[in-house]
């Protein structure tokens, strides 16, 4: 897949079959529209561009609003796409000049003067231009005149991505890390760098990686314990040009925790994980954790001795569900 973080780097193609969204947490709703898209692109031996936004759009429209919060930041969703099989990601920054556009200004300038669109996958609820006032209708009328087709995917089709998007958010919101991830197709993941903590984990026999996440927007599972993968990343890979998702070398299993540590402080949220017979220094490193199964809610002891046995025990039923 090739990455272009401007619309102004991206090159008009003879043969673009498009579709344009947000596209968060690329779960399976998604995937069924990304499936038609390379249905169509390879039926008219076309290549497959997707065009999205950052910063997500509502951020800009009304900053004043700060509850958005979203499954995947952008280089998770990076990734996500390029397993997808796109061979096009616009990231366009999503701007007021930019929304102000005319649709015939979008339809024209946009799709067809920058990217060279000559089939466009979009959905009937799709809306563009200023004040949202562009409709699947406008492209439709202006098919003709621009030299583009239009493929309307079905509303059950866009309903699914409606509903999967709800169910992902109220499960990760109960921390049904099992629902969130049978919506998604795929572990849900949180990125962060590791930061030094207080070093409490290692003085009682659990050391942790304590995990600062990259973008303030990002949705947070429930607080509580969780059987994870962990594996460090590289997101100087993900750039501008060429990207081809690659499995890290060395991935490692462990039990993560997300909550206010109330038999230490219960001051701050903090996220951490525990690395199953781990010992590399990863201070400063970035690291991604797939999310697999919730394990218990976060709680209160009355001793530090009695939160370090509910955590040996959360430890073995962890080490069991990886067989380890």
């Amino acid at each position: 897949m090739k990455i272009y973080r401007n619309l102004e780097d991206f090159s008009p193609l003879n043969n673009a079959v498009v579709t344009i969204g947000t596209f968060d947490g690329v779960h399976v709703g998604h995937q069924k529209i990304l499936s038609t898209l390379k249905d169509c692109a390879r039926e008219s031996g076309g290549e497959t561009v997707l065009l999205t936004f950052f910063p997500h759009p509502r951020m800009i429209l009304h900053p004043e609003d700060d509850s958005l919060r979203l499954i995947s930041d952008i280089e998770e969703k990076v990734e996500l796409l390029a397993g997808a099989g796109i061979d096009h990601l616009i990231i366009t920054p999503f701007t007021r000049d930019f929304s102000n556009q005319s649709p015939e200004a979008y339809i024209r300038d946009v799709l067809v003067g920058k990217i060279g669109t000559k089939k466009i996958v979009i959905g009937y609820d799709h809306r563009f231009g200023k004040d949202r006032s562009g409709s699947l209708a406008d492209l439709v009328d202006h098919a003709e005149i621009y030299g583009y087709t239009v493929e309307q995917i079905p509303e059950q089709d866009i309903n699914d991505v409606a509903v999967s998007s709800t169910k992902i958010r109220e499960a990760l919101i109960k921390g049904d890390i099992a629902t969130a991830n049978s919506y998604l197709g795929h572990p849900f993941q949180l990125t962060g760098k590791v930061v030094r903590g207080n070093q409490l984990g290692r003085n009682i026999g659990y050391p942790t990686a304590n995990l600062q996440v990259l973008e303030n927007y990002k949705l947070i599972p429930a607080y509580g314990i969780y059987a994870v993968e962990a594996a460090v990343i590289d997101l100087a890979n993900i750039g501008t040009g060429v990207y081809q998702p690659n499995p890290p070398e060395h991935v490692v299993k462990g039990m993560g925790y997300i909550g206010t540590r109330p038999t230490v402080d219960g001051l701050n949220r903090s996220i951490e994980v525990h690395l199953f017979d781990f010992h590399s220094d990863i201070y400063g490193k970035t690291l991604r954790i797939n999310f697999l199964h919730f394990i218990r809610h976060d709680q209160w002891f009355n001793t530090m001795q009695e939160m370090i046995d509910q955590m040996a025990m959360d430890e073995k039923k962890i080490r069991n569900l990886f067989d380890l």
